[in-house]
């Protein structure tokens, strides 16, 4: 790979980068639950929370790979295992299948996990004046946050 030469020290892109992954990890966890959720969902809300749980699993789809682009534009590769999310998403899975109003609470608590990974992780890119990362992760935070007060006003 030829020497990458963007401002950023070697050390600061592997440690943004690190982060990154941790973030990429829980979205990607993220997803899957939601998608699960949006095919096994029953109930009087079904409809309604059957279309919503599409609309966020969607948007994380395209999230994970903005993530995943931005690792790789830092130079270190993108885990891409059920195993390497697994051991770096702080986001729980979930076995069984719970009813309609824990669903939405898992996926509240899930995407308030996901606010404080990337309030970790822009600390480091803050500190690494990578202001692509920075801009990335900020805007992560902000749909996360939203998500969740969307979720919490459902209950």
């Amino acid at each position: 790979m030829q020497n990458i030469d963007i401002g950023i020290s070697k050390d600061a892109r592997i440690a943004v980068a690190e982060g990154l992954k941790r973030l990429l990890a829980d979205s990607y966890t993220l997803y899957l639950q939601t998608h699960n959720f949006h095919w096994n969902v029953t109930g009087p809300r079904f409809r309604d929370l059957h279309a919503f749980f599409e609309e966020q699993y969607t948007e994380l789809a395209q999230a994970v790979d903005e993530i995943a682009e931005r690792i790789r534009t830092l130079g270190v590769l993108a885990p891409g295992t059920y195993k390497a999310f697994a051991e770096l998403s702080t986001v729980k899975e979930v076995e069984e299948t719970p009813d309609a109003e824990e669903m939405v609470r898992i996926l509240t608590v899930a995407h308030e996990s996901v606010v404080k990974t990337c309030r970790s992780v822009l600390k480091v890119a803050q500190e690494a004046d990578d202001e692509s990362s920075l801009a990335l992760i900020s805007d992560r935070m902000s749909i996360h946050e939203k998500a969740a007060w969307m979720l919490r006003s459902l209950n």
